[in-house]
């Protein structure tokens, strides 16, 4: 465990990095090496398990504060064990012959943390939101670049019809918890060479909660969930790219103890177009033009967004020449300004051709000649 990295330095955020910061980099960093999008790729499943064990730490306020206070042994009571870790350090595992050794990493914190009640510990057993859940979901270019609507299936728990989440069966109601009286917490008093330290821990029997079902619902088992199959109607806005993540609020799974719903983090991939390619906001397409129209100039149409743009080629354009066109691409999904479209011409030559129109090829360039060419010209002069 020593070569862990610091779960900043994972995420890729600062140690002052708000909450929706570090829930942004998770997220980017998750899709990043998600198993479906990596299989078989052991690399990118051992950095998604490294990237949800940093975001399980510094999205929980608690173990966030512990870990900046003490570092990896403030979330993991194993952690340098041996080497410095308050299991072998300066001789506490022995200490005064009954000491820390049968302590966990809580039971220390809460010895020093909470002197005279400067430490409350959190219960537990109170509301928590709902687990987050994520799909992705494949469009095509022009939905990507227009919006649209679209109906998608997931599996989740959803709240339980029956009993309405309570776990109970209809008619019935919960009980006050035998073993916590109700508080969803348990005191223990522990005996150390510094004096008598309360140490107070989450109820086993309850869970926290401080109340027991009598009746267990018969649908749920006492859950207060189900696992469904449900469809979800997701509005996706314009000027999303692969990769963009649109968020339902309140789809994800029920909420803990009257805790709000989780929310649903839609991952969007965007299949290729066969003639447009997009980078940012900017839109890039080869047109193809005649011979006639590049040597002599002319107008030419440019299929553009729901709408065709007309443009004038200068005589002599040259293949690989481009122009752009100003706010005639993608939309920001952000602000909904467009970015630019960019034309690069690619002069088409006759691959099929009749005897008239060899012979008439031909007779022109008779009659062009080499000074027609100057490029070709300086080209053959070269000398290597």
């Amino acid at each position: 465990m020593a070569d862990k990295r610091d779960y900043y330095e994972v995420l890729g955020v600062n140690k002052g990095s708000s909450e929706s910061e570090i829930k942004k980099a998770y997220h980017k960093l998750a899709m990043k090496y998600h198993p479906d999008r990596n299989p078989g790729d052991k690399e990118a499943e051992e950095k998604f398990k490294e990237v949800n064990e940093a975001y399980e730490v510094l999205s929980d306020p608690d173990k966030k504060d512990k870990y900046d206070r003490f570092g990896f042994a403030g979330v993991d009571p194993s952690f340098g064990a041996g080497q410095g870790g308050f299991g072998g350090f300066g001789g506490f595992g022995n200490f005064g012959g009954g000491g820390f050794g049968g302590m966990g990493f809580d039971d220390i914190f809460d010895m020093f943390g909470g002197m005279g009640g400067a430490r409350s510990s959190r219960r537990r057993g109170g509301p928590q939101k709902g687990r987050d859940l994520q799909k992705t979901v494949t469009i095509d270019f022009t939905d990507a670049l227009f919006g649209c609507s679209k109906q998608i299936e997931i599996s989740k728990n959803v709240k339980c019809k029956t009993c309405g989440g309570s776990g109970c069966k209809p008619g019935t109601g919960k009980k006050t918890c035998d073993q916590c009286g109700g508080s969803g917490q348990i005191s223990q008093v522990s005996n150390t060479p510094f004096g008598r330290f309360q140490n107070v821990t989450t109820c086993p029997k309850c869970g926290g909660t401080g109340q027991m079902i009598e009746t267990p619902c018969s649908d749920c088992g006492g859950s207060g969930v189900n696992r469904k199959t449900v469809k979800i109607k997701v509005d996706i806005p314009a000027g999303v790219d692969t990769d963009s993540i649109v968020t339902v609020r309140g789809q994800g799974e029920p909420g803990i103890n009257g805790g709000p719903d989780g929310d649903l983090y839609i991952v969007i991939n965007v299949r290729p177009h066969s003639n447009y390619k997009r980078r940012g906001d900017d839109l890039y397409l080869d047109l193809p033009i005649t011979f006639d129209v590049a040597a002599l100039g002319g107008k030419v149409q440019v299929p553009g967004l729901g709408e065709t743009y007309s443009y004038t080629i200068t005589p002599g354009t040259q293949t690989g020449s481009s122009f752009r066109l100003r706010g005639k691409g993608a939309p920001n999904v952000r602000t909904g300004r467009k970015g630019d479209l960019y034309v690069k011409v690619v002069v088409e030559v006759p691959s099929k051709l009749s005897r008239k129109e060899k012979k008439a090829i031909e007779e022109m360039a008779k009659q062009l000649g080499s000074d027609a060419y100057p490029k070709k010209q300086r080209f053959e002069k070269l000398k290597f």
